[in-house]
């Protein structure tokens, strides 16, 4: 049998102690599985507290202070970085692994997203791996997915719920009928969301997940800055109650797809059929679909985060290593990826879902409809809320009403067009409200 292949596990936090635990509690059947024996021999942490349960005894073990030295340790094969961030020790660490021939494993995201580019280019230089699985969707193996399950097909699509927090916040809405505010906070009381929870909420922590996928899908260079992305803080109980009526369910998508001019790249709010397999993820789960042209459509579904999950993607990245397998990082050579060329998000075409507060006021329903005909946008339902404070016997003047409209296939540059037209005209009372509709 061969030698056994030695580990440093850098950042010790809940994925790190998790990863470490599977690593030396299966050993056994671990080795069956690789054909070689896996070895932790040393780790790497901020804080060396004794007191502190991770869940295995490290003691026996090497202690670095600074992962740079334990990535250029004569004492492993594999460095495991699990400190998280995309630069500072993170990013020095893993470069410096790679330049001493070390093979790295990751389930850092944001660093692939921001250094994918060169840090492959490094690998490969080295003749060493970068595998980073569990960088996207947790436990769902996703990357193994698109990398060698569909390297006999054309991808034209890849999108999929990827921030679990998100999707939380969004299932409770639905469900419980609460408000936006009211499942944030209780997320955060849960350990779901962070005290600082805008990554998450503002769309960042998909973006990152999404720029990954696209380069493994399509053969491009990682591009993560130039992802169109809105968040869900907008979102609101009238959108998720219309979208109930209407039959769709509103989830949070990081969608990328190739165009006849480049590859569009989006993470917004996006109204989904509710028989599409995707509007069935509830939770905190997440959830990624690939089109390809031969095998058509594919879903694959599961946790997204946690420490047990993201430690099983990180120790089948350790088990690739040990069996010798070793293949491009986005599934082709660094050096032959396509420069990203971005496809204008004005150019999308799809159905959309618009609210609007309309003031009561002669022929403003006139207008707004003749704004849509000016642009081509046709409708596909209208649905009219009671106004508010419209009590005749309360004497209160009546309020705005609350417009829910629904539009046939049309464009990104002509449903803006038309909405800067009708708030211009001054017969809303607050600006409107447009999520995309995906099928």
């Amino acid at each position: 049998m061969k030698k056994p292949l030695k580990l440093g596990i850098a950042g010790l936090g809940t994925v790190g102690s998790s990863t470490a635990r599977i690593v030396t509690s299966q050993a056994e059947e671990l080795t069956l599985r690789a054909g070689r024996p896996m070895q932790l021999t040393a780790v790497c942490t901020r804080s060396r507290t004794s007191n502190k349960d991770r869940g295995i005894d490290l003691s026996g073990y090497t202690w670095f202070d600074d992962p740079v030295a334990l990535a250029t340790s004569d004492e492993i094969d594999v460095f495991v970085e699990l400190i998280g961030g995309d630069g500072g020790p993170a990013y020095a660490s893993v470069l410096a692994a790679l330049k001493a021939g070390k093979h790295v494993v990751t389930a850092n995201k944001a660093l692939i997203a921001a250094h994918g580019n060169e840090l492959a280019l490094a690998a490969e230089a080295a003749g060493v791996s970068l595998v980073f699985e569990a960088a996207v969707a947790g436990g769902i193996p996703i990357i193994k997915a698109l990398r060698e399950g569909m390297a006999g097909n054309s991808v034209s699509r890849v999108y999929g719920i990827m921030n679990g927090t998100c999707n939380y916040i969004l299932t409770r809405m639905e469900n419980e009928g609460l408000d936006f505010e009211t499942c944030l906070k209780q997320a955060q009381e849960l350990g779901y969301a962070e005290a600082d929870p805008a990554f998450d909420i503002e769309g960042n922590d998909t973006a990152h997940k999404l720029a990954i996928l696209t380069s493994l899908a399509f053969g491009t260079r990682i591009e993560s800055s130039s992802i169109y992305m809105e968040g869900i803080t907008s979102i609101t109980s009238a959108d998720i109650d219309a979208a109930d009526e209407l039959g769709y369910r509103i989830k949070l998508l990081g969608v990328s797809v190739k165009t006849d001019t480049g590859i569009e790249q989006r993470v917004h709010p996006t109204m989904v059929p509710k028989d599409a397999n995707i509007a069935q993820i509830s939770g905190v789960t997440n959830a990624v679909v690939i089109d390809g042209d031969a095998v058509g459509s594919i879903m694959l579904s599961g946790p997204g985060a946690g420490g047990d999950a993201t430690a099983s993607a990180v120790v089948a990245d350790i088990v690739d290593i040990a069996r010798d397998l070793s293949l491009p990082v986005f599934g082709r050579p660094a050096a032959t990826l396509a420069p990203y060329v971005r496809s204008k998000m004005r150019t999308h075409a799809g159905g959309y879902y618009i609210r609007l507060s309309v003031l009561d006021r002669p022929g403003a329903f006139a207008a707004i409809a003749k704004r849509m005909g000016d642009e081509g946008i046709s409708l596909e339902s209208i649905v009219q809320k009671r106004r508010v404070g419209s009590d005749a016997e309360s004497g209160n003047e009546p309020g705005p009403a609350t417009v829910m409209l629904i539009t046939h296939e049309t464009t990104e540059k002509a449903i803006r067009a038309a909405l800067d037209a009708i708030n211009a005209d001054g017969h809303i009372a607050a600006q409107p409200q447009m999520i995309r509709i995906e099928r």
